[in-house]
């Protein structure tokens, strides 16, 4: 059985998790009806826990002259989804000007139910400072109605202490010795292990698939795998219950700083690289402040201070001189590649593919059934 996931930024709120996720929950429900929610020159904006700087908004806000009401109730894709469909597929106004989904999800919005509207290009004149490696994803190639919030990584993590060793394959991953977990974000998880079979997960297919999901199967029969978690395994990482784990390069970014033995690195065969994207919803009636607001947050200057904040990769080039400028513990993670990786680490990384309707749930349905919740 699937342990209850966090979120991968619950987990950085650390003892405020329940506050994140529940008092804030009501407030897109509430604002559900009118027009968008943020005013005559204000807009409202969703986003995950702890996934912004505590000035941001109020610097943007003094630069512009646009308010921002600010909710963190984004908790998990699906849940976020269901929120909004009952008022977005009638038509209606969810309240909301912007919000930030993973790119699984962003593919759904943007290709299959069409509820996200194109950003205003000519007031993102900082769209031009967006990385390379991000420019192009499948399910929006042009990034007409989509820019990343932020990204990450999916690795293997590891205590040295347990693994006597470095992991560098997932075969070494699956022969380490103690307890070893995977990602219950199936992506991820089947994304590593089909690119060690050196298959295209840009271009995802169930048959690509299946050799991928036959071995995982096997290692949970086997005894190999515990089980399937959240960013549950930070905690049991640190503390030595847990070996390894396939894992995210934010949250390993936290505890590897404290713990020597915590090491994350990308398999031989690649890993896989995920982005929050931020798209502006259907209904919303201002578009052109919406897209104001993450235009700011291309500016490599706003976009340091962000990162120095979440410490997640950001989408802006020019990041690391900023970040140097900054100085302290925000100069130090130019040197930190799971915050500041090189173009050529990058290059090792692939962004699972949008997969349609039919896939999925062939897709979610397996994946379900070797957890156990089939």
């Amino acid at each position: 059985m699937a342990r209850q996931n966090l979120s991968r930024r619950q987990f950085l709120t650390r003892s405020g998790l329940a506050l994140g996720g529940v008092a804030v929950a009501p407030a897109i429900l509430a604002a559900c009806g009118g027009g968008s929610g943020g005013g005559g020159n204000g807009i409202a904006i969703s986003n995950w826990t702890s996934y912004i700087g505590k000035k941001s908004n109020a610097d943007f806000t003094a630069a512009t002259g646009i308010d921002v009401a600010y909710t963190e109730d984004v908790n998990d894709n699906n849940e976020y989804f269901a929120k909004i469909q009952p008022n977005l597929q009638k038509g209606k106004s969810i309240g909301r000007d912007g919000f930030v989904l993973t790119d699984w999800m962003a593919n759904r919005i943007i290709n299959e139910v069409k509820w996200a509207q194109p950003l205003v290009a000519a007031k993102i004149p900082n769209k031009s400072n967006l990385r390379a490696a991000l420019a192009s994803p499948g399910f929006d190639p042009t990034r007409r109605y989509s820019l990343p919030w932020a990204s990450g990584m999916a690795g293997i993590a590891y205590n040295t202490a347990q693994t006597k060793g470095e992991i560098r394959t997932l075969d070494e991953f699956f022969r380490a010795p103690g307890t070893k977990t995977v990602l219950s974000e199936m992506r991820d998880t089947i994304g590593l292990l089909m690119r060690a079979d050196g298959k295209d997960i840009t271009k995802p297919t169930y048959a690509d698939a299946q050799p991928a999901f036959d071995r995982l199967e096997r290692a949970v029969k086997d005894g190999q795998i515990a089980g399937f978690n959240g960013n549950e395994y930070v905690n049991d990482l640190a503390t030595g219950n847990l070996s390894a784990a396939i894992a995210w390069s934010g949250d390993v970014a936290q505890i590897a700083r404290d713990n020597p033995n915590i090491k994350f690195a990308i398999p031989e065969s690649g890993g896989t690289l995920w982005s929050d994207n931020f798209m502006i919803p259907v209904s919303s009636d201002k578009p052109e402040l919406a897209s104001r607001w993450i235009n700011y947050f291309y500016d490599p200057v706003n976009a340091a201070k962000l990162t120095a904040f979440i410490q997640y990769i950001s989408p802006v080039d020019g990041v690391a001189d900023e970040l140097a400028k900054l100085g302290g513990d925000a100069a130090a993670l130019v040197d930190d590649p799971l915050v500041n990786p090189s173009e050529e680490f990058l290059a090792t990384l692939a962004i699972f593919g949008p997969l349609g309707p039919v896939e999925e749930q062939r897709f979610d349905e397996r994946f379900a059934k070797i957890q156990g919740a089939g």
